[in-house]
């Protein structure tokens, strides 16, 4: 797998202070997407031993709520065993921090995928340039859902957080 950054500190990409891995690989080609660049599985850096024990080391660090997957697209078939991996180590090392993963792939088509089971939020849905809206949280387009996994799975429902705050 390759990816092309890994943020630091980020308060964009889900609640709290998070580690943000921006991986290479995406079969969706969003119109108006932010980052093109990623689309490319073989552009961006080897996610090698030493970009893993970076991110690994920026997890370790207790204010830090979790880490977020973007890109490209984490979910993109190439992408999919190195994610699965990454996600099952860090739920072992860190059961409390939270991982999301920002994906093109409706959730219907992605909620049997093994990687869920480390999964606690998911934003699904390609982006829309038409349906952009600067004031949604977490997310770029209105078609887009920030969906709570645990829940959603609990209760054989999407549940997304918007619903949640709402119902609590």
């Amino acid at each position: 797998m390759n990816y092309h950054d890994i943020t630091k500190d980020d308060m964009k990409n889900g609640p709290g202070l998070r580690a943000v891995l921006w991986v290479s690989g995406c079969e969706h080609h969003c119109p108006g997407c932010q980052n093109p660049i990623t689309w490319d599985p073989g552009d961006g850096l080897k996610f090698d031993d030493e970009a893993h024990e970076e991110l690994m080391e920026l997890l370790g660090r207790d204010y830090i709520s979790g880490l977020t997957l973007s890109g490209g697209d984490p979910l993109y078939p190439g992408n999919r065993d190195s994610i699965l991996e990454l996600c099952r180590e860090v739920k072992d090392r860190w059961p409390d921090k939270t991982i999301w993963i920002y994906t093109g792939y409706d959730y219907e088509d992605i909620a049997s995928l093994d990687i869920m089971k480390y999964t606690d939020v998911v934003v699904d849905g390609k982006y829309i340039e038409d349906k952009r809206d600067i004031l949604l949280h977490w997310r770029g387009s209105s078609n887009q859902r920030v969906i709570d996994v645990n829940r959603s799975q609990k209760e054989g429902v999407i549940c997304t957080l918007e619903d949640i705050n709402v119902k609590e």
